[in-house]
């Protein structure tokens, strides 16, 4: 029944477990993680009597954190988001500075190469202007090297760095599960939430959140289930799994990622998402990659660009020129499943064809199919595979050696590897092919204003390159070469045969002859060198639409702007992760102020709880006095 003395008692219970939690409150005030707790109060079950109810006092129900769990959940995401940015922009500066210094990037290392060009044109019989060429050569060749080591060593630092990131989510995994044990455990013991295990369980997410995106359920037992990726699950109740960074099947030097629980086991690479983990494999896949990609694809244009300028002209003996640069072939890798034999042969054939993406060639039934891995189109093939008739697509030649079995697959990497081999093969500076192997001349004795150009090389490879040739005006408005038939003159119009062209201006007359013969002799020539130096700006990428460079510019501004667009994305989700964690501290955090008047309020309740006891036992006291009279 409701009485004076366990109507205060009540309240000093109370009271004293409402001083408590606010001291607990108060000690953790800088404890990370810690959500605010307060006392839920209620009054207990009245007494009847006759003339109405009598309040029995007070209870203390239990102890709840101040948790909002939407809040929680939105800062968990914004810290995922976040840490994803971090490492993709941190990891893309790298790369745009390397590429982009003014003094030392990629197009200072290309202008210094033209440059030295120039200087061989401008003296084209000087041996020092050769040398410096032939040094430039090899300061492009150092440089573009350079450039792919630090890209292969930021590579595998990010293999690395990945490894490691999945040793820490299946530790964190492992310490969620063990956490959903104690609290299921607690809670069905006393029927209330354990809140202090709840905090760390909440850290343990937030921390994990920083590796990777994740989505968490909270089963009616208590326990927490944590799923990545496209719902894979990577907490169950009191179980954990896995995350194991493995080889790659094509390349050893790689890491792919698969979820083990159990028996069974998940590849979950392209399913991760946010995070540091998955700011690594965005990074890995969307700049990285291309960039070593671009890099090759840009080595192998500079060679061909340039080799094929350099065998159109005569050296300082009066020979052909030959190759100046060599670069790496092509990369063909057979994933470790494969159950055939096959192996492939696979050889660049079309410059101008040629893409910056990797392909994965794959057996079925019917054939093979080749998919392109930029964009996840199929690429359509021609050809059967022999030597006689390659696989083509892409600017690719493929020969299959050996029996593939369906399932098999290849993945090719057409330029990614032709830095690493990128290299002169020239020593001799008087093999320097600075000057064109034909010249063309008018004949002394022509009457009329004709005027020929020097001419160019269409065909360094034509037999009847450097044999000389006499273009005859048969009229005024007609010509034959070598006393072929008749073609019709057009002042300007390029004229080609063996592998030359000219062009012939003005008012010939009827008789006039123009000679097109060899330049052996040619030391002070410098037409070749010129068109050396003018190499980079012809249109030889893309179907010949762009030249290298063209390719070079787009290729670091293309850099520039993704990682200034990842720094403005970084900076942008700062502010609202910031935001996110305000919002959920003014739920959970323990502000001090609130907890000193709290402090106060519940001392003094418990102060007059106290003074009801005494006032119950003076009470009694007097009570018992009375009936001893």
């Amino acid at each position: 029944m409701g009485d004076l003395l366990s109507t205060g008692l009540s309240g000093l219970f109370a009271f004293r477990r409402a001083l408590d939690v606010s001291s607990h409150n108060v000690a953790n005030v800088a404890t990370e993680g810690y959500s605010r707790q307060r006392v839920d109060l209620a009054t207990r079950d009245a007494q009847p009597y006759g003339n109405g109810w009598v309040g029995n006092g007070v209870a203390a129900t239990g102890v709840r954190r101040s948790y909002d769990d939407f809040l929680a959940t939105q800062s968990r995401s914004s810290a995922s988001t976040l840490e994803h940015l971090n490492l993709f922009a941190d990891q893309a500066a790298k790369i745009d500075n390397l590429l982009a210094d003014p003094k030392t990037g990629l197009s200072a290392s290309m202008q210094s190469f033209v440059n030295a060009a120039q200087g061989v044109a401008s003296s084209p019989g000087s041996s020092a202007a050769r040398q410096v060429l032939l040094g430039e050569a090899h300061a492009l060749t150092d440089r573009l090297q350079a450039f792919d080591a630090r890209l292969r060593t930021l590579d595998s630092e990010l293999g690395t760095r990945m490894t490691g990131e999945a040793a820490t989510i299946t530790s964190l995994a492992q310490n969620l599960a063990r956490l959903n044990q104690e609290i299921t455990a607690g809670l069905a013991r006393t029927g209330q939430p354990p809140n202090d295990l709840l905090d760390q369980r909440d850290r343990l997410l937030d921390e994990l959140a920083g590796h990777i995106n994740v989505q968490s359920v909270t089963q009616p037992d208590g326990a927490v289930n944590v799923f990545v990726g496209s719902g894979q699950a990577l907490v169950l109740n009191g179980a954990s799994a896995v995350l194991e960074a493995s080889q790659d099947p094509f390349d050893p030097e790689r890491r792919v990622f698969t979820l083990r629980m159990g028996d069974g086991v998940a590849d979950v690479t392209s399913r991760l998402t946010g995070g540091s983990l998955g700011g690594a494999l965005d990074f890995r896949r969307d700049l990285l990659d291309p960039a070593r990609n671009a890099l090759g694809r840009i080595a192998i244009a500079v060679a061909e660009s340039v080799n094929t300028q350099h065998r159109a002209g005569l050296d300082l003996r009066g020979n052909p020129g030959t190759d100046l640069f060599a670069t790496g072939g092509v990369a063909a890798l057979g994933n470790a499943r494969n159950t055939g034999s096959a192996v492939l042969g696979v050889t660049r054939t079309d410059l101008a064809q040629l893409t910056g993406s990797d392909y994965v060639l794959g057996a079925n039934a019917g054939g093979w199919s080749l998919v392109r891995q930029s964009d996840g189109a199929t690429v359509a093939l021609s050809g059967s595979g022999t030597a006689a008739d390659p696989l083509r697509a892409d600017g690719l030649a493929i020969v299959v050696n050996g029996s593939a079995q369906p399932g098999d697959r290849f993945l090719i990497r057409p330029t990614r590897e032709a830095v690493a081999d990128f290299r002169v093969l020239l020593s001799d500076p008087a093999s320097i092919a600075a000057a064109a192997p034909i010249r063309a001349a008018a004949d002394t004795g022509n009457t009329g204003s004709g005027r020929v150009s020097a001419g160019e090389v269409l065909d360094a490879a034509d037999p009847q390159l450097r044999s000389t040739a006499t273009i005859t005006f048969l009229t005024p408005t007609s010509y034959s070469i070598d006393g072929g038939a008749p073609v019709a003159y057009t002042p300007g119009a390029a004229i080609d045969a063996n592998g030359w062209r000219v062009k012939i201006d003005g008012s010939p007359a009827a008789g006039d002859r123009f000679t097109v013969s060899d330049n052996a002799s040619g030391t002070g020539d410098n037409r070749n060198a010129l068109a050396l130096a003018g190499v980079f700006a012809r249109p030889v990428l893309d179907g010949t639409t762009t030249s290298v460079n063209d390719s070079v510019a787009r290729f670091i501004g293309a850099n520039g702007v993704t990682t200034r667009q990842a720094q403005l994305n970084r900076d942008a989700q700062k502010l609202v992760h910031q935001q996110a964690l305000d919002e959920r501290q003014s739920v959970s955090g323990v502000n001090l102020d609130e907890e000193a008047a709290n402090m106060m309020r519940f001392q003094q309740a418990y102060q007059a709880a106290a003074q009801l006891i005494q006032v119950a036992n003076t009470l009694f006291d007097t009570l018992l006095a009375a009936t001893r009279r």
